[in-house]
């Protein structure tokens, strides 16, 4: 069985959007790492590398703040 990864909940709740959560929290500071990974000259360049890296800052961010296991 595999562990479900806390996502933070919604970070751009809004009623009108089809799930009425939007992007979860853990998506969106991925996807601030993503930014931060692709500007750093001798960064990871395999798209792998470079998800598993903006994933992995992420988790560290929810597990920062209490959201993640």
């Amino acid at each position: 069985m595999s562990e479900q990864i806390n996502d933070g909940g919604p970070a751009f709740p809004a009623p009108y959007n089809n799930d009425g959560v939007g992007m979860s929290l853990r998506d969106w500071f991925a996807g601030q790492a993503l930014c931060g990974l692709c500007m750093i000259p001798n960064g990871p360049r395999l798209i792998p590398d470079v998800v598993n890296a903006a994933y992995g800052i992420a988790d560290a961010m929810l597990k920062a703040r209490g959201g993640a296991k």
